[in-house]
């Protein structure tokens, strides 16, 4: 991007009124500056109300015409590691097994199921997606981004997360979501993280390199 295709504005030095409630700094350095994707773990076990709790935050998070498209797995069980790593490719079969949580998120084709029940004003709007080419990108994008929102709330919560893809995609589906139209878009392991194996963090774009005004 050229200097010349940047529009550039002063920082609004103003401070945000009183009325406005805002994170404060180490909130921020919790969800976003200070937070780390982790590939080890300790011990410390995850309560069964802890992940509800988690997705009942996530659960507010906004998508198009409110159909929350996202499905999640939490694989907890010796036997549904197991299951999952061997699906994994490389390192990552490690880290599920060790992972006190591994969750797959996915994606449901048949999302406007729930539309009269989640869109009450408009029950059939989603119906004319069904089978087609454009549900799967609606729910992909959508499940997408509660997959992002997922992240922030366990961090928001005191969890770490160590988001992951390179594993079988078809045969996830084939194993954890047989008899649905549910596909499996990315996992990300849940806990308290170690300092094994965690790298140095790399740099990030600046926003005159990703951003501009228009």
């Amino acid at each position: 991007m050229s200097a010349a295709a940047l529009a550039v504005r002063p920082v609004d030095a103003t401070p945000a009124p009183p009325s406005l409630e805002t994170l404060s700094e180490a909130g921020l350095d919790l969800l976003f500056r200070e937070a780390r994707t982790r590939n080890g773990w300790t011990d410390r076990p995850v309560p069964d109300a802890l992940l509800r709790k988690l997705y009942d935050l996530t659960k507010y998070g906004p998508t198009a015409v409110n159909a929350t498209p996202a499905r999640f797995v939490f694989v907890t069980s010796d036997e549904g590691k197991a299951k999952l790593a061997a699906l994994a490719s490389g390192g990552n079969q490690a880290k599920i097994l060790a992972a006190p949580v591994t969750v797959i998120i996915g994606h449901d084709l048949d999302f406007m199921d729930h539309n009269a029940r989640l869109f009450p004003n408009a029950p059939a709007m989603l119906e004319g997606l069904r089978g087609t080419p454009a549900a799967e990108e609606f729910a992909f994008r959508n499940g997408s981004l509660q997959g992002g929102y997922f992240l922030m709330a366990a961090r928001a919560l005191g969890l770490d997360v160590g988001p992951m893809s390179g594993f079988d995609n078809a045969g996830v589906d084939a194993a954890f979501f047989e008899g649905t139209k549910v596909k499996s878009n990315f996992i990300v392991s849940l806990g308290y993280g170690s300092d094994e194996n965690l790298f140095p963090r790399n740099p990030r774009l600046d926003f005159e390199d990703a951003a501009r005004f228009a």
